[in-house]
């Protein structure tokens, strides 16, 4: 029989095996570190200088020191360093990103759906605050060029001042996704459209009504598809 499971490697006892205890220890901390797995970030190509026990992390690719070796495994701190390395299928909620990834046996892919050949389809998000002034503020975040826009979102966090209301949207049509927004701490709107193909990379923009922005604080949250080949 083999000395370990065959999924997970957890160490197995053996008949009339001495200390126990050490084998049972060692099974239970790989299993803990799998199951409900969450890592810190996977952007680290060496370890951090201050670990804390139960520490998590997706070891990137260029890995040196304690990490060298272990590129896409998960890296769990006790005392020192273990690895897990991961089979297809396995799930992965990256905290740094509030993101998850799915492992498809060769790399962890952002994808709700992928093919053999490493094509896929993935909901994406990503988020910006803007500080308001002057007739209309561009936003760095950028639907991508082919990617299929379903939605921004818009939070006011600080009162707007100078406006009387503001919209969201691009160039062209500034109002895209939301028009006469509340200006107040706490208004939002969720800007819902039809899905929508994007040929170009296209900033998003807030666009004030009823006078120039004086101050103020607004949120976006974009939501889209982004496709690879």
């Amino acid at each position: 029989m083999s000395e370990t499971t065959p999924l997970l490697a957890l160490p197995l006892l053996a008949a009339a095996q001495a200390q126990k205890h050490v084998t049972h220890n060692e099974a239970l901390m790989l299993l803990d570190a799998a199951t409900q797995l969450a890592v810190l970030d996977r952007t680290r190509t060496a370890p951090p200088a201050s670990p804390l026990p139960g520490d998590r992390h997706l070891v990137a690719a260029g890995a040196s020191g304690a990490f060298a070796g272990h590129e896409g495994e998960i890296a769990l701190y006790d005392s020192g360093w273990r690895f897990l390395a991961p089979r297809a299928g396995w799930r992965a909620y990256v905290a740094g990103e509030a993101r998850s990834l799915l492992f498809d046996g060769t790399a962890w892919r952002e994808a709700l759906a992928f093919t053999a050949s490493g094509a896929t389809a993935t909901l994406r998000m990503a988020e910006e605050e803007l500080n308001l002034t002057g007739a209309f503020v561009a936003s760095t975040l950028l639907i991508p060029s082919r990617a299929i826009v379903l939605a921004v979102a818009s939070r006011t966090v600080a009162a707007v001042t100078g406006a009387t209301a503001y919209e969201v949207g691009i160039a062209g049509d500034t109002a895209k996704f939301g028009g006469l927004l509340g200006i107040a701490a706490g208004a939002g709107n969720i800007g819902v459209i039809g899905p929508q193909a994007v040929y170009a990379d296209t900033p998003l923009r807030i666009t004030a009504l009823g006078g120039s922005f004086t101050g103020g604080r607004v949120r976006l949250v974009l939501s889209y598809l982004a496709f690879t080949l």
